[in-house]
């Protein structure tokens, strides 16, 4: 049988500083582009942005211009243009040539934007929307600019590899450095903003817990430890979003197995009121420049991505769109949180999707990417269109993925990989075992780092998979750090390996010392425009395969980068996805309802 389209999907809300006018993006047009319309009312319309793919979107806090961060190809590097809400005056500030330029936010009152160039090294930057003249704060490895004082005279730093991240504050005259918080050897600390006044700073860190947390740090008194302003034993902070003033905090908290609350804080007083969640999974939360209303995307397994808009002052949210009923794919099915051990006893969970009747199914195990990404219950319409067709889904969250505190999310660094990889073994032996998979009728799917997963399983464990799908995964670790962009390649290195000290182990790692081994039907995707993990990695997977005659197919996507932005392009991967697998697990078609 045939499975519906997926709906159009709106998300990354930008308020106008007075909210009354809502800028999102939206992929209604076949490319995520900017659209605007009236908090509550009316039909929203379409900005001039140009064809390619818009990945994030900010209001300036005058209201005079509107910034775009734009993805040319669909590819990592990015550009920054800005236009006016009107669709006018649209010209390029940042991201020329070979750097790829990210919006970390506006100085007060103005159109000052904060931005990131990275290249070879980082650039903070301060560069003006209308006239786009630029000014240089810093430069070095592995930089991000968080945050500046209204003055100018202090900026807030990110620094470091991936999960070993440190702030530092940075005297913009004197060039001065220092590190925010002692180094406690342990944790990252990823996001932190200035508080009032620019006396204190915010942090998002899980150098001081296990479950990541909001501190307060004095800068002032800056012997004294940090304060803790909000924390959970149950829940950690994903994501921290200030009000315009400092005085208040939108909490995004991830509970266990992925499920989003969200809170306001008082900064002042720590009390915190709850706001009842409008989806499965929250994200891009954001404040109006006046503090009066705060927008964020809501999604889950049956709820497209959309936008809600929440009054501070009462906690209430409400969709964006004027209908008020949120949309929902009626055809779809809720997923079922499951635990299970890995093969060493550590505590493993994921998403199980059944289509109707008794098992057992044939059965695909999805693996998300990062290796710091978490599946969560939101909208897969792939997960669905796989279950329409008769074939169950289990998502796991095997070691190395976020959300469950930063032991975990640091349980598979290096030699650690061994035993994620070894955690996709214990899910197929899981589902067998309880009923849900038939052997021999075993799938597995993943991009990015899901896509090496799905490889490095295969050639690990041969015969446990009957066949797979693996969309822009790294094959070898050395082509990957050869030919990625140099400050992807230099944020990976604490989680995989240092190219030349580690490269025994990387060579072990890597599915191409050992694609002798995988005998099994494979589907290859990628992007031809991947920067990420360059298009070569699926390329050299599919030409080793060809020469021994494995059965395989390798779909290369023009116009895409590492994720598919096009809904043309995602359609296409989807189809060709649940083509494979069906054929090759011997799925019978089921209807569901």
């Amino acid at each position: 049988m045939s499975t519906p389209v997926p709906a159009s999907e709106d998300f990354a809300p930008a308020p106008s500083p007075d909210g009354r006018l809502v800028a999102f993006l939206s992929d209604r047009a076949g490319t995520p582009g900017v659209w605007v319309c009236e908090a509550d009312v009316g039909a929203p319309v379409a900005l001039p942005v140009g064809d390619e793919p818009v990945l994030a979107l900010s209001w300036s806090p005058d209201g005079e211009w509107l910034a775009c961060v734009v993805a040319p190809g669909g590819a990592p590097r990015t550009e920054l243009w800005v236009l006016r809400p009107d669709g006018t005056r649209r010209h390029q500030v940042a991201g020329f040539g070979r750097r790829s330029a990210a919006l970390a936010g506006w100085l007060p009152g103005g159109a000052l934007m904060m931005v990131t160039e990275t290249d070879e090294h980082g650039q903070a930057l301060l560069v003006d929307a209308a006239t786009g003249h630029r000014r240089v704060l810093a430069q070095g490895d592995l930089l991000t600019l968080l945050d500046v004082t209204p003055d100018a005279g202090v900026a807030l730093l990110r620094r470091g590899p991936r999960n070993a991240r440190w702030l530092e504050l940075l005297d913009v005259p004197t060039g001065e450095r220092r590190r925010l918080l002692p180094d406690t050897g342990r944790g990252s600390t990823d996001q932190g903003w200035f508080g009032p006044g620019g006396t204190s700073v915010l942090a998002r860190t899980d150098a001081y817990s296990e479950l990541a947390a909001l501190v307060r740090v004095d800068l002032a008194r800056p012997e004294q430890p940090p304060a803790r302003l909000a924390g959970r034993g149950d829940a950690e902070l994903e994501h921290v979003t200030p009000s315009p003033d400092g005085h208040r905090c939108a909490l995004l908290w991830n509970t266990y197995g992925g499920r989003s609350e969200l809170s306001l804080l008082d900064v002042a007083s720590g009390v915190q009121r709850a706001v009842a969640a409008p989806g499965e999974v929250l994200d891009d939360t954001v404040f109006a420049a006046d503090g009066g209303l705060l927008c964020l995307t809501a999604q889950g397994p049956v709820q497209p991505r959309e936008v809600w808009l929440v009054d501070p002052s009462t906690g209430t949210p409400r969709p964006l769109r004027p209908d008020t009923a949120p949309r929902r794919d009626d055809a779809g099915v809720a997923p079922q949180l499951v635990d299970l051990r890995a093969r060493d006893g550590l505590p493993l969970s994921g998403w199980l999707y059944r289509p109707a009747g008794p098992g057992p199914w044939p059965t695909a195990i999805s693996l998300h990417g990062g290796p710091e990404a978490q599946e969560r219950p939101g909208y897969h319409p792939l997960f669905q269109a796989l279950v329409a067709q008769g074939v169950a889904v289990f998502a796991p969250n095997v070691r190395g993925s976020s959300g469950f505190g930063r032991s975990f999310v640091a349980a598979d660094n290096l030699a650690g990989r061994y035993g994620a990889i070894a955690d996709v073994a214990a899910c197929a032996d899981f589902l067998v075992d309880a009923g849900v998979a038939r052997p021999g009728q075993l799938g597995v799917l993943g991009r990015s780092y899901g896509g090496y997963l799905v490889l490095a399983v295969l050639v690990n464990f041969p015969g446990l998979f009957a066949a797979g799908v693996a969309e822009c995964g790294i094959s070898d670790f050395r082509t990957f750090f050869a030919g990625t962009e140099p400050w992807i390649a230099a944020a990976a290195v604490s989680k995989y390996g240092d190219p030349q000290r580690d490269a025994e182990l990387l060579r072990d790692l890597s599915p191409m010392t050992h694609v002798d081994r995988l005998d099994v039907p494979v589907l290859l995707i990628h992007g031809a425009n991947d920067t990420n993990v360059p298009a070569g990695e699926s390329a050299q997977v599919a030409q080793a395969l060809a020469e021994r005659g494995v059965p395989h197919g390798h779909l290369v996507l023009t116009g895409e980068g590492h994720d598919f932005l096009t809904r043309a392009n995602a359609e296409a991967a989807r189809t060709a996805t649940t083509g494979w697998l069906t054929r090759h697990l011997c799925a019978t078609v089921t209807v569901i309802g």
